[in-house]
């Protein structure tokens, strides 16, 4: 598979993009896949539903920027990262994080480092929808702070 990103309103299969990641690679030891979902509860509100929406060509080369980077930190085999974007509900899958390396501690350090930067550096916007309404969410100071420690 290589070095891949993809910013997109179709769902993924964890299954297929594992099995791309780790076909013909008989190098890789290690290999981290993090997937994140689409929570049904926001600071204890019930969430219906989350539409983000992106840069196009700006949000996919911060993406690659990212990646990028953490070819330059680790030694990676591989990486698949995918965000996606339109309206999710509650249970979807909105971002894979997927990374292959001989061994693993450079695959869950560069996994962490890629969501962490995800989270704080890629040009998404995300309005929450609930039963009192629709918001712009704000990054979250947690977020910020995880994000810190890699620069």
């Amino acid at each position: 598979m290589g070095f891949s990103i993809a910013v997109q309103e179709a769902d993924f299969d964890v299954g297929t993009e594992y099995q791309a990641l780790i076909v013909g690679d008989t190098r890789a030891g290690a290999h981290v896949l993090f997937v994140g979902r689409v929570r049904d509860m926001n600071m204890e509100c019930p969430v219906q539903g989350l539409f983000l929406e992106h840069y196009p060509g700006m949000t996919e080369q911060v993406l690659q920027s990212l990646v990028d980077d953490a070819r330059k930190r680790w030694e990676l085999l591989g990486v698949r990262l995918i965000h996606r974007v339109g309206y999710l509900r509650p249970g979807d899958q909105i971002v894979l994080v997927a990374t292959s390396s001989a061994h693993r501690a450079h695959a869950f350090e560069a996994a962490e480092f890629l969501m962490d930067l995800l989270k704080t550096k890629a040009p998404f916007w995300k309005k929450e929808h609930s039963s009192g309404g629709a918001v712009w969410l704000e990054s979250r100071a947690q977020d910020n702070e995880a994000g810190k420690r890699w620069l």
